[in-house]
Parts: structure tokens; C-alpha cells; sequence
């Protein structure tokens, strides 16, 4: 077998990593995909580090057992608990993670705070501080927790007034003031900007980190000389750890809206 033809896999703590993975396939859509959503597990950002840790290679096992080329960690969470025991364990394989897009935010050099909503664990991991630290001569920036909001996407509450309530909660301290950008820490936020423009305003740069990390991707393929060359459109295949239709179903639709 053609390792080119290979998929490339890609897992989350559940649903999240799609908005990377749709990035990457619309810049590469003549690779095959492989996800792996673990929203059995789903909410990474609240459990200890061990648990992610574990969780985080038993779904790099998964995907290799589909014989990926390469893997990406769609998940800022379990990139921050354990990219680097993937990368030590699998010294071969093409492994991407995925952080916080901090710097696009700051080159933007507008006025006021830059928010960076993330779970509670990516923004108290190590990888998270040194980020913080490389900026902070640069720009105000404050690190905004967001425990349960993963769960609301989760259970497919992409919008109404519910989560527009928790949204406005999380944001009432900074809406007096100037928000510069909100990056969106986690690969599950992408999913609701639309409700967040409600509460904080549409003027406000929302800033993901999907795009660069499947441009990331790309280049190691190239590198590697890994790129598929078929002319055809890539097959995707969307596995979860809750084996039921309604969840794959909803993964195929979030692959396909528009956010």
C-alpha cells in the first residue's frame, strides 16, 4: 500500500477537533480523513492530568490502528497534558498539536484586552504559561476559564439564549471595557462564534487556531514527501467513543456548517 494514500488521523476529547479537521480539508481535500471524537470522556479540561494523559495515547493507539501517516491532537487540552509523550513514544510518526493562536492576536496590535477563553487545564498547564510569558511584554492579556462550555456543544446547543446566558456570565467583567480579540482556546469554541459576536460584538476578532495548525500539517507532509497526489476528493470517516448514529450524524453536519 501507497503510505501516501494513508488517512490522516485526527482525535479530540469529542467533537471540537472538527473545526480543525474541516480546515485541513479544505486545503487538502484529496487526503483521506480519519476522526476520533472521545466524547465518552467529554470534558478533558476538567479531569486530572494522568486521566488525560492515558485517554490522550489510548486514541493515538486507535488511529494508528487505521494506519494513519501522521496524527493530528485536535484538542488544546490533551496537546497541553500529553503531545509530548505521543511525540516521544511515536519518534516516527508526523504528530501535530494545537495551542492557544496567542500570537495572531497580538500581531494584531489593537487596543484593549486580549481574552483567551480555554478549559481549566490547558490554561494551567506549563505549555500554557511559557506561551503567556513569550507575550505578555506585548500585550494585556488575561486567560478567561470556561468549565462547561465544551458541554453545551457537546450536546449540539450551538446557539439560543441558554447559552447566549452563560456566554454574557463569563464576559460581564470586560464588557465596559476595550476587548482587543478573544481567542478561542479550545477547538470546540469555534462552533458557538456566533453567539459570542452577540454578547461581545461582532467588531471583536475572534481567533481560532485551526487554519495554522492544518497549514502546520500540510508542510510536514510536504516535508516528508506524505501529501496524497490522487486527483480525486479524500474519503472521511467519523468514529466516537458513544457508538450511536446521532453523533456521527451531528459530526458529519458540523463538518459541513458554516461558522
Amino acid at each position: 500500500m501507497n503510505i501516501k494514500n494513508s488517512p490522516i488521523g485526527f482525535f479530540d476529547s469529542g467533537v471540537g477537533g472538527l473545526s480543525v479537521m474541516r480546515e485541513a480539508i479544505s486545503i487538502m481535500p484529496n487526503e483521506n480523513f480519519i476522526y476520533f471524537g472521545d466524547s465518552q470522556n467529554a470534558p478533558y479540561g476538567t479531569k486530572e492530568l494522568k486521566e488525560v494523559k492515558n485517554l490522550t495515547l489510548n486514541a493515538v493507539d486507535f488511529l494508528l490502528d487505521k494506519n494513519v501517516k501522521a496524527i493530528v491532537v485536535a484538542c488544546n487540552t490533551a496537546t497541553s497534558a500529553a503531545i509530548e509523550e505521543v511525540r516521544s513514544k511515536y519518534k516516527k510518526l508526523i504528530v501535530i498539536g494545537i495551542e492557544p493562536a496567542l500570537k495572531p492576536a497580538v500581531k494584531l496590535s489593537r487596543k484593549g484586552k486580549i481574552i483567551i477563553m480555554a478549559t481549566p487545564m490547558t490554561l494551567r498547564e506549563k505549555k500554557f504559561k511559557l506561551l503567556m510569558e513569550k507575550y505578555k511584554d506585548e500585550s494585556c492579556i488575561e486567560s478567561l476559564p470556561c468549565a462547561g462550555l465544551v458541554e453545551f456543544i457537546e450536546q449540539g446547543v450551538l446557539d439560543g439564549e441558554k447559552l447566549e446566558g452563560y456566554l454574557r456570565e463569563k464576559f460581564k467583567d470586560y464588557l465596559t471595557d476595550d476587548i482587543a480579540s478573544v481567542v478561542l482556546g479550545c477547538t470546540h469554541y469555534p462552533f458557538v462564534k456566533k453567539p459570542l459576536a452577540n454578547v461581545i460584538g461582532d467588531h471583536v476578532p475572534l481567533i481560532d487556531g485551526g487554519l495554522g495548525t492544518s497549514y502546520e500539517l500540510e508542510r510536514k507532509l510536504i516535508e516528508k514527501d506524505l501529501i496524497n497526489d490522487s486527483k480525486e476528493k479524500g474519503n472521511i470517516e467519523i468514529y466516537n467513543s458513544i457508538n450511536d448514529n446521532k453523533i456521527i450524524d451531528f459530526c458529519y453536519n458540523l463538518i459541513n456548517i458554516k461558522i
